[in-house]
């Protein structure tokens, strides 16, 4: 009976998991008029995804999106692996530093978003992808350092003692030593900082424009002056959904050792 209970409680997590999306997809896939229809599949119908990309900017805010995640991704993780190496190994700036950093996270975005649009208006960068992989860089920077300062302080310091015994240097040992064995981990931060900028809404919908918004500030801009277009907001929500999927699903391995790979000593 116990194990009886434990699937049951397994199939109904499951399907409060699964059923508000496989719930999208079917809506998705109907025409607006019958989106809020009670029945299963009263039609089937590919005109949202068509209309999506013929009526609207959501092909041009897909690319944005990749562009700035990706973008974004790449600028920020160098720094951080450096700075969560610093603090994980030399102790950098001690306990007030490293909450210091922290701490940045603790900001509402609305505090933080109006003097970024100051700064990037300064420099002649509003309305631009550029300012959002810069901003969003910034932004995702604290979280990720925070999360491969934990991988490298799980990686055992014997290796780089044997590496500077052979003649290495600091950053020789962490360039050819702790970056490869901290791959998983490395993985693991870029995946999360791209999830984290494709979502974020406040900083595109300030900081961009009609050419360079994003997916989330598409989606927004489905609502009307007659209501949510509900079946082309579903099929904008499956097709955003995709890459994230995808990138879960080929570095699912590595996101698996990444995550447990700072906790095991």
């Amino acid at each position: 009976m116990r194990r009886i209970g434990l699937h049951l409680g397994l199939l109904f997590a499951c399907a409060v998991i699964l059923v508000p999306l496989l719930w999208v997809i079917r809506t998705s896939l109907l025409p607006e008029h019958l989106s809020y229809s009670p029945e299963l599949m009263p039609a089937v119908t590919l005109d949202n995804y068509v209309d999506l990309f013929t009526s609207t900017r959501y092909g041009q805010s897909y690319l944005n999106s990749l562009i700035v995640a990706f973008g974004s991704v790449v600028v920020a993780l160098p720094f951080a692996a450096m700075t969560g190496y610093a603090f994980a190994r030399f102790k950098t700036s001690g306990r007030a530093g490293r909450f210091a950093v922290l701490a940045t996270q603790m900001l509402p975005p609305v505090a933080i978003v109006l003097p970024a649009f100051a700064l990037l208006r300064t420099v002649g960068l509003t309305n631009s992808l550029t300012g959002l992989i810069i901003v969003y860089a910034a932004v995702n920077l604290p979280f990720l350092i925070w999360i491969l300062m934990g991988f490298f302080e799980g990686i055992p310091v014997d290796l780089e003692w044997a590496a500077q015994t052979d003649g290495a240097t600091a950053w020789g040992a962490f360039w050819r030593i702790v970056l490869p064995v901290s791959l998983p981990g490395i993985a693991a931060a870029g995946v999360l900082g791209f999830i984290l900028t494709w979502n974020e809404f406040l900083f595109a919908l300030v900081l961009s424009g009609p050419q360079t918004a994003t997916v989330p500030v598409a989606l927004a801009s489905l609502q009307t002056s007659n209501g949510v277009q509900i079946a082309k907001v579903s099929a904008g929500v499956v097709l955003a959904v995709l890459p994230l999927v995808i990138a879960s699903r080929f570095i699912q391995r590595f996101i698996v050792q990444g995550l447990t790979f700072g906790s095991v000593k």
